[in-house]
């Protein structure tokens, strides 16, 4: 199996839980002497198989993810570079956006608000961000799909 694929299991596995966990909820209580729409026992034994599954899973991508090597570097390594990427480009995004915001002033009395950064010098370096992070995901996506999944 390719990690591509185990990558997808894993995200069936995780909404089916999340599934289960509504349907659980939904037939927690009932009126007495009415029955559940499900049994809840049955429902508790699924979600017990299904998180066995996804812990070996995951437990899987993860060392394949640990052993895989792109370019000589750590699957594992790419995945942790990408994330912390992208969350510094959302902070840096959002932080644009506030730093670009016109402010008008009805009246020269009024106090002038001023960007405290060179907005048009900062979004070169945020787009030039955003390309390593797209070349970074590319690589990741191909190992992905021809990287055999560890067995057991």
């Amino acid at each position: 199996m390719k990690l591509a694929n185990a990558l997808s299991q894993r995200a069936e596995l995780q909404e089916k839980i999340r599934q289960l966990e509504c349907r659980l909820l939904d037939n927690a209580k009932v009126q007495e002497g009415e029955h559940p729409a499900e049994d809840p026992e049955e429902l508790l034994r699924e979600l017990q198989e299904s998180c066995a599954q996804l812990e070996d899973l995951i437990a899987r991508i993860n060392r394949t993810n640990g052993a895989a090597l792109v370019e000589g570097v750590p699957l594992s390594d790419l995945l942790a570079r990408r994330d912390c990427r992208k969350n510094q480009l959302r902070i840096l995004r959002d932080f644009l956006g506030s730093a670009s915001e016109l402010v008008t002033r009805r009246t020269v009395g009024e106090i002038k608000i001023r960007s405290t950064v060179n907005v048009r010098e900062m979004q070169k370096e945020v787009d030039r961000q955003s390309k390593a992070l797209r070349e970074l995901e590319e690589k990741i996506q191909e190992a992905n799909w021809t990287t055999e999944l560890l067995e057991q």
